[in-house]
This record gives C-alpha cells, structure tokens and sequence, in this order.
C-alpha cells in the first residue's frame, strides 16, 4: 500500500484561524478570499502575508485596478502585523491595472508568469480578482474564457509551487464564479450593521482534505489586525467532585458558612452554580464573597461584570481584590461583542491567572453586551459557554436577575437552569409589615443539601443567613395570619 503525500500546513498569523481551518493554509494550494467591500479581505491577505513571508519564503502582491500599493501601504501599516523591513525584501508589490485595463486575459497572465518566473515567490497574492472578472464582462468575454484563464493560473501556480489567493469582492454569487470551483480553499467575509453594531463574521466554505469547523465564525478588526474567535472546546466533562475520591479536598466554600452548611459542606469543586433573584437581593454580594473566600484559601479568580463596574465604590470588596490582582476582570464595552469573543476573554484571563473560580454578574447583562443577531441563540450559546469552563475545571457562579413575582417559581427567564450543576435562590417576602429576604438550594448534582428556606439579611459585613423560615407552606405561602378586629370581636361596627 502507497504511503500518504503529507500536506504541509502554514500557520496564517491570525489569531483563531488556523482553528477555524483545521490546521492553517496547506502549502501550495489555490484559495481564494472573497466578501463585500469593507469586510476585511485585504487586511487578512495582508496579516496572513507578513505572516509568512521571509527571504526564503518570498512573497507576491498584484495589485488589479485597486487601490495603489502606496495607499494601500499607508493604512496597513497602521496595524501591529506590519513589518516595513520586509517591504521589497520579503514581499514585493507589482500594479498590473494597465494590463487589466486592455481587458485580454492572456495578457494578464502573461504579466503574472513573468514576474512569478522572475522572482520565483512561494506566495502569489492577486487583489482584486474580482477586477479581472469585470473587465473580461465588459469586453464581452464568454465564461468559458475567464474559466479557462482560472484553470491556467491554478495550475501554473501548482506546478511552480506556489500558494496562492485571490482577493475578490463577491456578494452571493459563487455558483457561478470560475474561481470558486477551481479554489482548493475558499473564505468569505460578512459584515453588517445592526443598530449601532457592526458584526462581522467568517465562513469557511471549502478547504480541501481539511477538518474545517463549520458555520459562521465572528471576528473583529483591532489595532493588532484580525482576531478569529473559534468556539472554544465544548465537551462536557464530569464535574471534579464527581472523580475525586470520598473524604479528599472536593468541595470549596462559598464564602457564607452558613449557606456552606446548607449546600451539604460547600459546593462541590468544578460546578456551575446559579444564583437567582430579584434585583438588590443580594447576588452580587454573594458573588463578592465567592471571590474573597478563594483569595482567603489562596486561589484566584475571574469576574466578568456586565451590570456594575466592580472596580467602582459600589462593590468595594471586588475592587480590593482587583487592585491586588488576585481577581481579573472582563468588562468589554464594545456594542457588536459575540459570546464567542466574551469566552475567549474569560478563558484568557483565567490562563493569566490561574484562575479557579469564575464569576458572571449577570446573564441579563451579559445578554444585553451581546450584539442584537447573538441574543437569538443567546441559550445554545450561554450552554457552550459552560461547558467550555467545566472542560478548564473552574468553579463557575452565574446570577441572573428575575423580577419576583412571590408565586412564580423561576430560576432563569432564558430556561437555561438545566444547564448548571446546583442552584441558589433569593427571594423577598414580606413578614410582620417589613420586607424580608430569603434563600434556599434548590439542587446540587449528585449530591445531597438542606430544604430549608432560611431569612438573611445583608450589612456592612456582607450577608449573614439567620433563622430558619417558620409558618410558610409552599413557595412563600400564605401570609402570617391577621389579628382579629377588636371591633368585630366586641360585635361592633367600624
């Protein structure tokens, strides 16, 4: 049996793509890079150029009735990827538009083979071969022509051992493009405006003897270039305190003893857990004392705030732990963010640090940073979240805010409780004339907890849980039972 041909792949530079494309570009291969103006096609051949690029590995770049190569030149080198010390070394710049302008095709060619021949690049970049496509239209070509002269380039750029790509404007017209059929790999790029949003996002839509990750793929155009944001690993793996052996180190403390005692010892290592309730009952503070507990116990940990800044005097303990940098914070303002961009940051910070406890303050204002096209899968995506931080071993805390409605039991109001390991609600009710607060654990995977719904109360110090709730049946159950009239026992009137 014949062994394999190995095809070798060439990391592009971009940060999440070669994830994106299984692997990277393989070398000598014919792609092409295609989307609507603006969306970002020259500064990723330019990225993914530099990239590679070295005296070794020369490279190619026609330009075709485009912007010239010294405007061109004068915007890219705004980015962090440009390297001005290659510019004439390791990659040259060359203007066919006069040759484009005659509308001949084999003229065109003829000038790519000639400077390939003269330079011997082992990169060939062509932008824009959507020019060449127009002036073959206007002059009345047939289809078959411009076919003929993709087939010729492709397989010119094949046997001189060349990889090559095609930079072109295209819309939705793939079926009938030339380029497309012949393309060993094909990118495209979208972008649109959604109120004060601007989302862009990458498919891969072929690229030949590569495990590609299918759909659309959000990415964003920084001072350092394009960044790709890749779905993170999403395999679920079993809770640590589900592995670890009985008696050994498999549960933390919350940071509130009493709730740890009612959480059956703690809450168990490597879980998510979502604490639910109305607003100013007291989630954020508990979620501040989850952080200052792991700092106690010498471990750090990540806040991702959407609601307050935890860095302000509104959440002193957070902003003390931030300033001695044992909690990081992610708190994008950006208007156009995508969850995957959001995990990304959350699992950057925890690598940074080391991080072992994660807080999300809040779903409803982590669902409200999201660009309004990510809110309509906002549950898909919030459950691929979570499962990329269980596959990292962090313990996860999540509040989401519910507006209490005293008998509607509710946990989320995206239906997304199933999808962590133990639950914390909070919840008002009113006692004697005076609104009490009241929390209870409402499950914790494979693990057992108290039932009891107990009173708490918040001070200066942080919450303190109190007695147990006495007199109430039910969810809150009916109310303390009234006084008799002193009139109606006395058979008066009022």
């Amino acid at each position: 049996m014949k062994s394999r041909v190995t095809i070798r792949q060439l990391a592009t530079g971009v940060p999440g793509l070669d994830e994106v494309l299984g692997g990277g570009i393989s070398e000598f291969s014919f792609n092409l890079i295609a989307g609507q103006p603006g969306c970002g096609k020259t500064t990723l051949a330019h990225q993914i150029m530099f990239a590679l690029a070295t005296p070794e590995r020369p490279a190619l770049y026609f330009t075709v009735l485009g912007e010239p190569p010294l405007k061109m030149l004068r915007y890219q080198q705004q980015f962090g990827f440009f390297d001005s010390e290659k510019i004439n070394h390791s990659i040259r710049f060359i203007n066919l538009s006069d040759a484009t302008l005659e509308g001949d095709l084999d003229t065109v060619l003829w000038r790519i083979t000639e400077e390939v021949q003269k330079q011997s690049p082992a990169l060939v970049f062509v932008d824009s071969f959507r020019s060449v496509v127009l002036a073959n239209q206007v002059l009345g070509k047939s289809q078959a022509e411009l076919q003929q002269f993709v087939h010729q380039l492709g397989m010119l750029m094949t046997s001189w051992q060349a990889t090559t790509f095609l930079i072109g404007e295209y819309f939705d017209d793939t079926d009938a493009n030339p380029a497309c059929t012949v393309a060993d790999g094909l990118i495209w790029l979208r972008q649109s405006v959604q109120r004060n949003s601007m989302v862009r996002k990458m498919e891969v839509l072929k690229m030949r003897g590569q495990p590609t990750l299918p759909g659309l793929h959000t990415f964003r155009i920084e001072h350092q270039g394009i960044q790709v944001f890749a779905p993170m690993e999403q395999e679920r793996q079993p809770p640590a305190a589900l592995t670890l052996p009985v008696g050994s180190a498999s549960r933390l403390s919350i940071g509130v003893p009493q709730l740890d005692s009612m959480l059956g010892g703690g809450l168990p290592r490597g879980y998510s857990v979502l604490v639910a309730g109305p607003s100013g009952s007291g989630k954020s503070i508990l979620a501040g004392a989850f952080l200052a507990e792991g700092a106690r116990q010498g471990e750090t940990g990540v806040i991702a705030a959407f609601e307050q800044q935890p860095s302000g005097s509104r959440n002193p303990v957070v902003a003390a732990l931030i300033a001695q940098g044992v909690v990081g914070i992610v708190d994008s303002r950006a208007p156009d963010l995508s969850i995957d961009e959001i995990v990304h940051m959350l699992i950057a910070e925890i690598e940074r640090l080391k991080a072992t406890r994660v807080v999300i303050d809040s779903l409803s204002g982590f669902e409200l940073a999201l660009a309004p096209t990510f809110r309509e899968d906002f549950r898909e995506s919030l459950s691929g979240m979570v499962s990329a931080l269980a596959c990292r071993g962090v313990t996860v805390l999540m509040t989401s805010e519910l507006e209490d409605r005293y008998t509607d039991l509710r946990f989320s109001p995206y239906g997304t409780a199933f999808l962590t390991d133990a639950i914390i609600m909070q919840r008002y009710i009113e006692i004697d004339s005076r609104l009490r607060r009241m929390i209870a654990v409402v499950k914790i995977r494979a693990s057992a907890h108290s039932d009891e719904m107990r009173l708490f109360r918040i001070d200066d110090d942080g919450l303190h849980i109190e007695d147990r709730l006495v007199g109430y049946e039910g969810l809150l159950g009916p109310r303390p039972a009234r006084q008799p009239d002193r009139h109606a026992a006395a058979g008066g009137t009022r």
